[in-house]
């Protein structure tokens, strides 16, 4: 019923193998598929073959355009959903089958995630509001931290303590369970972003296609979590174009859409400015 993809760049078998063992412990799960953006195939040797997919590139696709290798499996195979999965992160028995029964409960659902843990058991605030090119700028350069930090409190929707299920228009890329016919009927990963901002835009094309995005806190996983946008000179730039590109596509600082969006989301959620 469920297909997962990994997309690992250069990754050894030591790295993701927990995070493979949680998928292959499922019993909802019908395939795993990994995607390697490698310059070479080191990892294929290590894997267990009559249990894994091993598709590689052979180039360094991006996140978005190699996880949708996978994905067309997924919509060749009439698989009814399909797992965006980060290698680095862990998650009990029965977290799955938690996700199934909200999507088969809420069929105008088009991608949910649950709650993120870190290791050590707090919260990672990873729902979002649809971000202004100040949100984005911002976070990533680390500009007036006080007014960033103050932005935060809202941007990351923390005032709702992710104690409830939620709409929510941004959901993190690192584990994205998506219904397959939403994704037959708006598209797959916008191949022109190369990493950072996909979700984004995928979250704001299932929305525009009459989906919710929606977040659900009865099913909890963790994340290791690293910001690697933030880690490096070439990581900032990759991340730089993508906001450019997303800006573009989307509508820099005058963007209706996402503004009614934003509004119609507080409002539900109760906020109080």
């Amino acid at each position: 019923m469920v297909t997962v993809s990994i997309v690992t760049y250069k990754h050894e078998l030591k790295d993701i193998i927990h995070t493979i063992q949680c998928v292959l412990e499922c019993n909802s799960v019908s395939g795993l598929i990994i995607v390697d953006n490698s310059l070479t195939d080191k990892l294929k040797s290590d894997l267990d073959k009559t249990k894994i997919d091993y598709f590689f590139n052979n180039n360094n696709l991006g996140y978005g355009a190699a996880h949708n290798v996978a994905i067309k499996k997924s919509i060749e195979s009439n698989i009814r959903y399909h797992l965006v999965l980060n290698p680095d992160v862990r998650f009990q028995p029965g977290t799955l089958e938690k996700l199934i029964d909200f999507m088969e409960n809420n069929p105008d659902v088009g991608n949910v995630m649950p709650k993120v843990l870190y290791p050590d058991g707090s919260t990672q605030y990873l729902c979002k509001l649809l971000p202004t090119p100040n949100d984005w700028i911002g976070r990533r350069f680390n500009l007036f931290r006080k007014r960033v930090n103050n932005r935060n409190e809202l941007f990351e929707l923390r005032f709702t303590d992710y104690n409830k299920t939620m709409d929510v228009p941004y959901l993190s890329g690192c584990f994205m369970f998506l219904r397959v016919e939403a994704l037959e009927k708006i598209g797959l990963f916008d191949e022109n972003i190369f990493m950072y901002g996909e979700e984004t835009d995928l979250c704001r094309r299932l929305i525009a296609g009459g989906f919710r995005t929606v977040f659900y806190p009865e099913a909890e996983i963790t994340h290791e979590f690293q910001k690697g946008s933030h880690k490096s000179f070439l990581f900032t730039w990759i991340g730089i174009k993508s906001a450019i590109y997303y800006f573009n596509k989307w509508g820099w600082f005058f963007d209706k859409e996402r503004r009614e969006i934003n509004k119609k989301t507080l409002d539900s959620l109760g906020y109080i400015k």
